[in-house]
């Protein structure tokens, strides 16, 4: 069945740096693009960056740019999300998606906690 199973949360010191990945299965990957979503407590869900199939376009949030790194790996049918220069307001549970007709497929998200 379709799937994305997010993996590579955790602790990390403001400054510091992670890397999340998505895995994907069930689906032709390299065919939709893939995005990462972010939700804060208390807080809506909002989007972080997306990357597009075929070419690879991406787009960031203002608030991530320059600082985030979206990357696809087709053969592999995982997406990641390098974290550089990481705030205490990127404290949030991390999610990837993609769209699949009128509807939008997530995975179960990882935690990221910024905090010394």
């Amino acid at each position: 069945q379709v799937q994305l199973v997010e993996s590579g949360g955790g602790l990390v010191q403001p400054g510091g740096s992670l890397r999340l990945s998505c895995a994907a299965s069930g689906f032709t990957f390299n065919s939709y693009p893939m995005s990462w979503y972010r939700q804060a407590p208390g807080k809506e869900r909002e989007w972080v960056a997306s990357i597009s199939s075929g070419f690879g376009i991406t787009r960031y949030a203002e608030s991530v740019k320059g600082r985030f790194t979206i990357s696809r790996d087709n053969a592999k049918n995982t997406v990641d999300l390098q974290m550089n220069s990481l705030k205490a307001e990127d404290t949030a549970v991390y999610y990837c998606n993609f769209p699949r007709g009128t509807d939008v497929v997530w995975g179960q998200g990882t935690q990221v906690t910024v905090s010394s």
